[in-house]
């Protein structure tokens, strides 16, 4: 039903900027397995290695195409491949890079006993976590110390009660998060 959509986007993303139209970067899973976590490319070529989190819409970094896919989370979409491999699941924890997993306290490791999802109760709460992070004089000091512990509890608060009408209702929610904006 999305290969439409996607066959568009994708071919705005490479008439735009050189690269890829995928993204792929190693996140840890359940059991603290590490897997290739997809998204459509957003940004210029190599621009994460200057720097993993992304700070505000106005990233110089994003595309132009890349402004509008983030803003409706089509970025996104690709990770439905990572539902079908087994790697994700559509509501769980958001699986991290291994560097802000290393960080977390055998409680918060716990959240690593699940498959990971595309969305969960912190992907609302955070939904504007760049938006957050460019206000921050210290961007990655702000995540490690105030928006990952906070995340951390709401996926502790899910594991703790993972039903389907949670699913659901994450679902929902996040949807309307997306059409509402």
């Amino acid at each position: 039903m999305f290969l439409p959509f996607g066959i568009v986007l994708s071919v705005l993303i490479v008439l735009e900027s050189k690269g890829g139209i995928f993204y792929k970067q190693e996140r840890i899973g359940k059991n603290g397995i590490p897997f290739y976590l997809l998204k459509f490319r957003s940004m210029r070529t190599n621009a994460d290695k200057l720097g993993k989190l992304t700070v505000g819409m106005r990233d110089p970094r994003i595309t132009k195409i890349g402004y509008f896919i983030r803003k409706f989370k089509l970025d996104e979409f690709p990770q439905f491949i990572n539902v079908l491999k087994g790697e994700m699941s559509i509501v769980g924890p958001r699986p991290d890079v291994k560097e802000y997993v290393d960080l977390y306290s055998t409680e918060e490791r716990k959240v690593l006993e699940v498959k990971p999802g595309i969305t969960d109760y912190a992907s609302l709460e955070y939904f504007e976590e760049s938006d957050l992070l460019a206000k921050s004089s210290n961007p990655e000091k702000t995540y490690i110390e105030e928006i990952m512990p906070a995340k951390l509890k709401l996926n502790q608060k899910y594991i703790a009660n993972p039903t389907l009408l949670v699913d659901l209702k994450i679902i929902f929610l996040t949807a309307k998060r997306i059409l509402v904006k």
